[in-house]
């Protein structure tokens, strides 16, 4: 007899908490971080990525495990040795090399790997490449359980498509594709989607195939948008607005609406160089993917040297200059700073001797100068006036302002994510 389900989501972040607090609306969850002061935060009711509002994780929070449904949060392995499902959600970045690191996938595995008992079914929501789940996953929950996968304990995988700070696109409303390592395992896994996914579930024939339907999907976007911004590097030179050419062939019912930019994130930024890895492997080189992230990961160098270059064709000192950057987060409206490759365009005014004020109110400052070195402000200073203002992200509060106000006389305005009205900044990518 098939048990009820209890879940544990190892990993608490972007992609984790948001579905631990809604399984825990039908089902005991306990949410498992080794991060002792995010338990603490989320115990607290407060959740600094804000994807879930106080008032809704509060409501979920429950202050032991024992339960029939509710969140309790916890840093302690044995507050999930009596679950049945274990949800993977931790990050799977690159190197510096752009090579994947599975080190988080093995520690979590290790960890699932020490509590879990027969009939136990682990599902992995990371992104990888195809055959990590089996070949490098399995593997490790073996040897540290002393079971037989597919015999003891067994698998599944259903991709992740958290979209931070999207309020719209929730976890529920975003279809799922589901997976398991045995018809009744896949089917027992699409049943618990299903029980929070209003959109519904696609049962993908195996989790290899449930793989790489992910990584492709980011893949695609990737290419895509590397197109676009070739476009634009073209269009520069021709002295054509990237955006008009953009909004007239958008008029053909089929054409892709893309624009250009930066890519960051812990998804498209990433995400392909896992596709990359595992082609090479199999003894192919791919080159458009490849291609396409060389393209975008060069976009933050040239646009510090499209600034620079339109600041000498104004007559605007470069040497000792002052800009404002506006904004550091890898997206709009959210306080996410992980892969942000806004970062690269700081990098390359800096080489100019250009000091850089980076204004962000999403971004915690703290955690911007861990991980990059880069000081940044979350209030501007009153009275003072910059050389340039480059407005990166396209937060809210930034979108519908009059930076002109805060550009010294003959100053420029560059807007990367064509936001800003064309007659008020003086250029676009």
């Amino acid at each position: 007899m098939e048990q009820s389900p209890r879940i544990a989501v190892i990993g608490l972040g972007y992609v984790g908490l948001p579905l631990a607090v809604e399984f825990a609306k039908h089902f005991p969850v306990t949410g498992f971080d080794i991060n002792e002061a995010r338990i603490k935060d989320l115990r607290d009711g407060n959740d600094h990525t804000l994807e879930v509002e106080s008032a809704q994780l509060k409501e979920v929070n429950v202050s032991n495990p024992d339960g029939d449904k509710g969140l309790y949060c916890s840093n302690k392995l044995e507050d999930i040795s009596k679950c049945n499902f274990y949800i993977v959600t931790v990050p799977t970045p690159v190197d510096k090399y752009n090579r994947p690191d599975l080190t988080p996938l093995y520690k979590a595995s290790e960890t699932v790997g020490k509590v879990l008992k027969k009939g136990d079914i682990v599902v992995y929501e990371s992104t990888v490449y195809p055959g990590v789940t089996e070949d490098e996953c399995v593997p490790v929950l073996a040897r540290i359980s002393g079971m037989k996968y597919n015999e003891g304990f067994f698998c599944g995988y259903s991709p992740e498509r958290i979209n931070p700070g999207d309020k719209n696109h929730t976890v529920t409303k975003i279809k799922k594709v589901t997976s398991g390592s045995t018809p009744d395992v896949a089917e027992r896994v699409d049943a618990l989607y299903r029980s929070i996914i209003t959109a519904g579930t696609h049962k993908a024939s195996s989790i290899k195939v449930a793989e790489a339907a992910k990584v492709i999907e980011n893949a695609q976007r990737d290419i895509n948008i590397a197109f676009v911004n070739e476009l634009a590097k073209i269009f520069n030179r021709l002295e054509i607005d990237t955006h008009e050419v953009l909004a007239a062939s958008a008029t053909k019912w089929n054409f892709l609406p893309f624009k250009p930019g930066l890519v960051g994130g812990h998804c498209i930024g990433v995400d392909p160089y896992y596709l990359a890895q595992k082609a090479q492997e199999a003894g192919y080189h791919p080159e458009i993917i490849l291609a396409g992230r060389r393209l975008n990961d060069g976009m933050g160098e040239y646009i510090s040297n499209e600034v620079v270059r339109l600041m000498i064709k104004k007559n605007v000192g470069v040497k000792n200059a002052d800009i404002l950057l506006l904004g550091i987060t890898f997206k709009e409206n959210c306080p996410d700073v992980r892969n942000t490759k806004v970062v690269d365009i700081v990098r390359g005014l800096k080489t100019y001797d250009i000091n850089v004020t980076v204004y962000d109110p999403w971004a915690n400052s703290d955690e911007v100068a861990h991980e990059y070195g880069i000081e940044t402000i979350s209030k501007l200073p009153e009275g003072k006036k910059y050389d340039a203002v480059v407005l990166a992200v396209a937060h809210n509060e930034f979108t519908g302002k009059d930076w002109k106000q805060l550009v010294k006389e003959g100053g420029i305005i560059y807007d990367v994510k064509g936001c800003l009205d064309k007659d008020a900044v003086d250029a676009r990518l």
